[in-house]
């Protein structure tokens, strides 16, 4: 049978599990047989990736793991771990330095398929360690993968928790805001109610002490403007009662 795209030609795997991938990496899983584990693992996903990376991993019964580990004494699990902790770091570091609910957005988009796959990760390895329960070296792997993936939710709870109390806060200024406004345009009704009535009889006998009723009596001559603006403040007054009731 012609060997599947995704495993290297050079991997002395049984057909049983070569038979078992198709051309597509799929969910994280582990496959045994035979003493030979052959893990499906995802890389850390990225911002606006929407297909995850696969990693291929095989370890023989022999212990040996392929592909090769770039680092004297690590397995190539542990090297993906890593990775997964290298971005939880980072991502750490920018929820320390954000502030706006936009920056906190932006991190729970990354955070949200993380959390996914570092538990999917952690599962497989689960799987494994049932499948071959001898190798103590999955058990370290396994906690591992766990610590990152518990690591993953708190991170990804904190940011979201975070981001609520920002939305909320926003919504008390503007509600803080709204009462301020809502009582400058109270007060503004309430000095227009007082200032109306006296504002409508001024515009009608005209404000100015030349009234036009002067020849009625030069004596009493400021008593019709003044009997106008304490009228107009009188009416004014009740206005303002009116509009304040409760």
């Amino acid at each position: 049978m012609a060997d599947t795209p995704l495993i290297p030609q050079q991997w002395t795997l049984p057909e049983v599990i070569r038979n078992r991938v198709g051309d597509q990496v799929g969910r994280q899983r582990a496959m045994v047989h035979d003493g030979h584990l052959l893990l499906v693992l995802h890389s850390p996903p990225l911002p606006d990736q929407d297909e995850r990376e696969g990693r291929l991993i095989w370890r023989s019964p022999e212990g040996e793991w392929r592909p090769k580990s770039l680092r004297h004494g690590e397995s190539p699990v542990g090297e993906l771990i890593d990775e997964y902790d290298k971005l939880l770091d980072r991502i750490d570091a920018d929820e320390d330095l954000a502030q706006s609910a936009a920056e906190y957005f932006d991190l729970l988009t990354l955070l949200n398929p993380l959390v996914r796959a570092s538990h999917n990760l952690h599962q497989a390895l689960q799987q494994a360690r049932e499948e071959l329960p001898e190798v103590r070296e999955l058990i370290l792997l396994r906690d591992r993968a766990y610590a990152a993936s518990r690591r993953a939710e708190l991170l990804q709870a904190d940011a979201r928790n975070t981001l609520d109390f920002v939305i909320a806060r926003r919504a008390e200024e503007q509600a803080d805001s709204s009462r301020r406004q809502a009582k400058a345009a109270h007060r503004l009704n309430v000095l227009a109610a007082l200032t109306f009535p006296l504002l409508t009889l001024c515009a009608v006998f005209g404000a100015n002490l030349g009234h036009g009723l002067e020849q009625w009596d030069r004596v009493a001559a400021p008593i019709p403007i003044l009997a106008v603006v304490g009228g107009g403040l009188l009416l004014g007054a009740i206005l303002v009662g009116y509009v304040t009731r409760k």
